[in-house]
């Protein structure tokens, strides 16, 4: 086991320097210069912007450019933005308000996700089996734009039942648009589970249970939707770095100071040590994530060893 983990963590190495690498260079061909659109709309002393451009090696080639880069980020240093602060001081407080989005909307998900396709496949055929499919269906048709304006507005202003922005009400702040976020996600989970556990309720070693005379609750429980939770942990785990990448409308329609937010303005102020930072982050958390679901496949499996 401790082997396969090591060697997963040096396969994560050039997948690391390539996303690094990609998004430095997508930056990097941005229209526009950075130190004038830090000045505005006023005129920067000549003097000034000969000095940042030097600090911050602007004028040197892209390749030089990522080299300078990447040799902080081995040394733990993030870089700094053309403001002067820290990108680690900058990321600190905005992903934790990502990480508590994400993994509330993880959450829903997992629950309302299983749950319902636990339903639906228990009735498969049935009219709540046919009203399960045509929800998910909705979720997946509207936008999440749309979702969170309507959610914000009914649930937020007329009724009153959540906040409605900011983070100022603790893990409430996260409810309503940790539910908007897994929308789309929940309704593939509920698919996913649902078709998951009707292949497996027809397999004969079900039929077989069933025919010892097994409680109902442990056939399903301990026999099928165990055997059932392979793709489903899969498609968790692939998740958690699509919520924590996909908040920025979700961040922008209840003004949650995450890393949503910060992303698009640090693109559109060509701050690459920002934009950088933050996808390198969000790039390890994907990785550790799906070696977090490699490792559970051997506890859900007991055929499944790694050696």
């Amino acid at each position: 086991m401790s082997r396969y983990i090591i060697r997963r963590l040096i396969q994560a190495i050039p997948v690391l320097l390539g996303a690094t690498l990609l998004i430095y260079a997508i930056v990097f061909a941005l229209p526009g210069d950075p130190i004038a659109a830090l000045a505005g709309e006023k005129r920067m002393d000549p003097n000034i912007v000969t000095i940042l451009r030097e600090q911050y090696h602007l004028n040197d080639p892209f390749l030089v450019q990522y080299w300078y880069y990447l040799s902080g980020l081995f040394g733990g240093d993030f870089g700094t933005t053309f403001a002067g602060v820290p990108v680690t001081d900058i990321m600190a407080g905005k992903f934790q308000v990502t990480i508590n989005l994400a993994m509330t909307a993880l959450v829903m998900e997992a629950v309302i996700g299983v749950g319902l396709g636990l339903y639906a496949a228990l009735r498969h055929g049935r009219a709540q089996d046919s009203m399960v499919l045509a929800s998910t269906l909705v979720l997946i048709s509207i936008p999440t734009l749309v979702t969170g304006f309507v959610l914000q507005l009914l649930l937020g202003v007329k009724v009153g039942l959540f906040p409605v922005a900011g983070v100022t009400d603790g893990w409430r702040s996260y409810l309503l648009p940790g539910f908007v976020l897994a929308g789309t996600s929940i309704a593939y989970l509920t698919r996913l589970t649902r078709t998951s556990l009707v292949e497996t309720l027809r397999a004969d070693y079900i039929r077989t249970a069933v025919a010892k005379g097994l409680p109902r609750r442990r056939v399903v429980g301990r026999h099928a939707l165990r055997n059932a939770l392979i793709p489903l942990i899969t498609y968790l785990g692939a998740d958690l770095g699509t919520l924590m990448g996909g908040a920025v409308i979700t961040e922008t329609i209840f003004n949650l100071p995450g890393i949503g937010q910060q992303l698009f303005s640090s693109v559109y102020l060509r701050e690459q040590s920002v934009v950088v930072g933050i996808v390198t982050v969000l790039v390890l958390i994907y990785i550790l994530a799906n070696l977090v679901v490699d490792l559970l496949y051997a506890v859900l499996d007991p055929r499944i060893r790694y050696e």
